[in-house]
């Protein structure tokens, strides 16, 4: 089995409320930022990237700050777009699927449940569609009628020590991403929490499809992991700060997520 080095690779932010965050609101209400990340993950021989990000235009467009180009944020942890064979895209959402086209070379990975949810009769429904832009579907699906994209039914290896599954909730066809590594079985979670707290005191994120779902997939990410420790939530600025970055210039902008975290 492989072992792979995993980077998160922040290109943007958003200012928000906690009362934002959770379903119910939350009486603190301060101030809880959300990052925007792409993740890479490095193997012996290729390199996999976890999810697109969006553009400078859509970040304009739905008022949210773009630090830089997720392909030049996974350059400075020496993943070359231009290069890749493969992306996984763990849901379709504005900030995690757009730019596929800085991939040429790449086959993209997605649930067959995602593509049914984007492309079907809940976009008829403003509160399901906005997270989507209509631009990133339309390629997904030109992709698919190039041969250029790899369908997956819940639970799949990709490779060695490297899997995708689908968990559900945030939205219908949400896949985490299982990795292993020198420190065990690492999951990128994505959206499936979005913050650390969502899944450790089961407060659900309020952009959601099931609840019930999003409930049940905390203890799937549980059960992939090899502890609470090693799950990788889409959005907590906190991922950046309990793991140590790959090089003092790249403080704040990555971190190294195969390696322990801070003490």
């Amino acid at each position: 089995m492989h072992e792979y080095e995993v980077y998160a690779v922040k290109y943007g932010h958003h200012e928000r409320r906690s009362s934002q965050n959770f379903i119910g609101g939350d009486e603190h209400d301060a101030p809880m930022r959300l990052d925007f990340f792409v993740w890479a993950i490095k193997g012996p021989d290729r390199a996999y990237v976890v999810d697109t990000g969006f553009s400078k235009a859509t970040a304009e467009r739905r008022q949210r700050t773009h630090l830089r180009c997720p392909t030049d944020g996974l350059k400075l942890v020496g993943v070359d777009a231009g290069k890749v064979g493969d992306v996984i895209l763990t849901h379709m959402h504005y900030d995690h699927a757009g730019n596929n086209d800085l991939f040429p070379q790449a086959r993209f990975h997605v649930q067959d449940k995602e593509i049914d949810f984007c492309t079907g009769r809940c976009m008829c429904h403003n509160v399901f569609r906005h997270p989507f832009d209509v631009e990133d579907v339309l390629g997904m699906v030109r992709k698919a009628f190039a041969g250029r994209v790899q369908f997956h039914d819940g639970e799949e290896e990709l490779a060695p020590g490297l899997s995708v599954h689908h968990i559900g909730g945030h939205t219908k066809g949400i896949q985490a991403v299982r990795v292993w590594t020198r420190r065990g079985w690492l999951v990128l979670a994505s959206d499936t929490t979005h913050f650390y707290a969502n899944m450790e005191q089961e407060r659900p994120f309020p952009i959601v499809y099931d609840v019930a779902q999003m409930l049940a997939g905390y203890a799937k990410l549980r059960k992939l992991a090899s502890s609470g420790a090693h799950i990788i939530p889409g959005h907590d600025p906190l991922v950046l700060a309990r793991y140590p970055a790959p090089s003092r210039e790249l403080e704040g902008i990555a971190a190294r997520l195969d390696v322990e975290p801070r003490a």
